[in-house]
């Protein structure tokens, strides 16, 4: 069962749908619609943290459910949830330099491994956020950073992966229709 908490944002839905044309069963709740101990009636195998329009710090049960599954089960952030995961691993979260809202680019894979197994090392992500994790910050944590974007001499980070649990971040929507191998990241989370 992959759960989802949704931080009240319409891609949450896209995940969801995403998720079911890979044969999971999927279940959504809102943040702030059940507490963290909750969580454990639906078993989960999977946990995902969607994107919202708030910061971490207003997303109702989602830092807590992060810390209460890491090592327990695969945690995907995507957008907020992603922001989420750096956080409360130690990173910081700054205002991106340029806000991207339904604006595609061109990222760079770091590590081929976890969520981008047999991905290509470059290619084109929706992106909708004008916050980004510090890279920076994110050298004294155990995330490592695994795509990024360099755009205009600017290099924001895109995806994060924890160094020994099964935790992964991505700050792009691998659930929009413009993001290239969305499906494909996806299963990969499936199958940690």
């Amino acid at each position: 069962m992959v759960v989802i908490i949704d931080n009240y944002d319409s891609f949450t839905h896209n995940l969801a749908r995403y998720f079911e044309e890979l044969n999971c069963q999927v279940c959504v709740f809102k943040n702030d619609e059940l507490s963290v101990d909750d969580i454990a009636r639906f078993s989960p195998t999977h946990l995902v943290i969607s994107p919202g329009p708030c910061t971490p710090a207003r997303s109702g049960i989602s830092i807590k459910a992060i810390d209460e599954y890491k090592g327990k089960i695969p945690i995907l952030g995507v957008c907020l949830g992603h922001q989420a995961i750096g956080e409360l691993f130690g990173a910081r979260l700054i205002n991106a330099p340029i806000i991207r809202h339904g604006k595609t680019s061109k990222i760079e894979v770091l590590s081929q491994t976890g969520l981008f197994k047999a991905i290509p090392e470059q290619f084109s992500v929706t992106r909708y956020h004008s916050l980004i994790l510090e890279e920076i910050s994110l050298a004294k944590t155990e995330l490592k950073i695994t795509a990024v974007c360099t755009q205009h001499g600017q290099k924001e980070v895109m995806a994060i992966e924890h160094a020994q649990y099964p935790i992964y971040g991505v700050q792009f929507h691998p659930e929009s229709l413009l993001s290239e191998y969305g499906h494909e990241i996806l299963q990969n989370f499936i199958e940690q």
